[in-house]
């Protein structure tokens, strides 16, 4: 390790003046000595001394001083000492004569003649000239258009350059002084919205502003700490328990039963609108859009239903299995059910790929345009139950209880995640979060960031686990406000992060028509 070469992070800036050296960084150490001496040896202090006493020595004539010892003046680490122009050494006799000559060849160069002499001049340079030159040009490139352009009649061309802020980074630039905040207050329609548009005034939207990026930081803690209120669907299937699949809008909540239906709750009222019937087997898997919803059924066969009348359009026989997953996009549907050596027991697709994992512990990719196969993900130990893939990124859970993250162009193994004790039945991710369901009866929600980044610790990648479920859980879906899931304990769980009440106990539950709302924000635990 180098110790010129440390991010500034640590406290030792690469920037070091020629004044100061090794006693600056005694300095930063006793500031910040958890952070620096656990990184230090002897060794890097004593070659951090070498090198600048080495680069002291080389800008003594330059300089006209060199200071030893105790006799060095130190200065705060990032302000350069002021060039004292009382010690320089005096100007050789024809210093300004070859000035003046230097002078008059630079200018009758073109300017991009001029800039590449520079570059080779400075290249020839100490560090502490190059200090002085960098405190010289500091102010020069440094320009206040904000407070200069008005001044010059040029107040539209300053009120343009601010119309392409977003509304973030003009409220960070009223923050950055008074005469700001006053101009930009000033400045009418920045906040507002578009011109020929009724709106409300521009102070309304400004001010909506703060209060919208408080209502995310807080969703994003909710999450982080648990805190949510739950509402409770209880299905009561008469027959047989479990709610093997749903997908949810704002308006519905559409499930899959174990007991051949398909049932379809209204999300204001938590009631049962609809129940669609005609499998003669549970109802494993569905997907809907604004027309139909498609599901598929341990019958073997997959129905289509007219979403909005729950009448069957067309029921679909090609398996001669369970159909255990299905998915459907721009006009493309693909099943899968269990083959002659193990069953398909999910599948995921794009325009590029279709991925599906099944019992024999692999995930296999193929092309969707040919259908040729492209490669196998190796890595679980047990069969994979489930899957999602996007971009790059394809998520697995399997019932050797782990989580794995996987680069879909490489075949890599990105990332192992382990917290489950059983096996890990359904799982979604978006572009902050992974959850998953197991056979557990737990929800566990991870940092997908810091499961992609590989120096991120195992103790980081678990945000929260919630236990709500006393069965199996079978289904999840969510979004950045709430998370719904399914079981095997006849219940759908709607696990809302938006509305969370802080700072209450939990209330016992109480039922009316089949409906329990339970809200509980601290009905989690790590």
């Amino acid at each position: 390790m180098i110790l010129n070469n440390i991010d500034t992070d640590t406290g030792l800036l690469d920037t070091v003046t020629l004044k100061g050296t090794i006693f600056e960084c005694v300095e930063v150490v006793k500031a910040k000595p958890t952070e620096v001496l656990n990184q230090l040896t002897e060794a890097d202090i004593q070659h951090c001394f070498q090198r600048w006493k080495s680069r002291m020595e080389r800008c003594r004539d330059r300089q006209g001083e060199y200071i030893e010892g105790e006799k060095v003046a130190t200065y705060p680490m990032t302000i350069l000492p002021p060039y004292d122009t009382a010690r320089k050494k005096e100007p050789s006799a024809t210093f300004n004569t070859e000035r003046e000559a230097c002078l008059k060849y630079f200018e009758k160069w073109s300017e991009t003649d001029q800039v590449e002499f520079v570059e080779n001049l400075l290249a020839r340079m100490c560090h502490y000239q190059h200090g002085h030159i960098n405190s010289y040009l500091k102010p020069m490139l440094q320009r206040d258009f904000i407070s200069l352009l008005p001044k010059k009649g040029l107040d539209h061309v300053a009120e343009h350059i601010l119309s392409y802020l977003d509304a973030d980074s003009l409220r960070n630039a009223e923050l950055v002084c008074k005469e700001w905040f006053r101009d930009l207050r000033r400045i009418q329609y920045l906040f507002k919205p578009r011109p020929g548009e009724n709106h409300r005034p521009h102070d309304f939207y400004r001010s909506l502003y703060p209060r919208i990026i408080h209502d995310i930081d807080s969703i994003e803690t909710n999450w982080r700490n648990g805190k949510h209120v739950l509402q409770r669907i209880n299905c009561r299937s008469e027959n047989s328990k479990g709610v093997y699949c749903l997908q949810y809008d704002d308006q519905k909540i559409v499930s899959g039963l174990r007991d051949n239906t398909i049932k379809i709750w209204d999300r204001s009222t938590l009631q049962c609108t609809k129940v669609l019937i005609g499998h003669t087997g549970s109802v494993l898997c569905l997907q809907y859009d604004d027309k139909v919803i498609i599901s598929g059924s341990s019958d073997s066969t997959v129905r289509v239903w007219n979403v909005n009348t729950g009448e069957i359009f067309n029921t679909l026989i090609h398996h001669c299995e369970a159909v255990l997953h299905l998915r459907f996009n721009n006009g493309m549907m693909v099943t899968c059910s269990k083959g002659i050596e193990q069953p398909w027991n999910v599948v995921d697709f794009d325009e590029k790929y279709i991925v599906s994992a099944s019992g024999d512990r692999t995930i296999k990719v193929w092309n969707t345009s040919t259908c040729e196969f492209v490669r196998t993900l190796n890595g679980h130990k047990r069969g994979i139950a489930c899957l999602q893939y996007r971009d790059r990124l394809v998520v697995s859970g399997s019932s050797d209880n782990t989580i794995r993250l996987w680069d879909i162009e490489c075949g890599a193994c990105l990332r192992v995640l382990e917290g489950h004790e059983e096996l890990v039945r359904c799982i979604r991710f978006d572009s902050k979060r992974i959850v998953s369901g197991a056979y557990d009866g737990k929800i566990i929600v991870w940092d997908l960031l810091a499961a992609l980044d590989p120096r991120a610790p195992t103790s980081s990648l678990c945000l929260r686990t919630l236990v709500e479920h006393t069965g199996r859980v079978f289904r999840l879906q969510f979004d950045e406000f709430q998370i719904v899931s399914s079981s095997h304990d006849d219940t759908i769980l709607i696990w809302d992060f938006l509305n969370s009440v802080p700072n209450s106990e939990p209330k016992n539950s109480s039922s009316t028509n089949g409906v329990t709302r339970s809200p509980s924000p601290f009905s989690t635990f790590e």
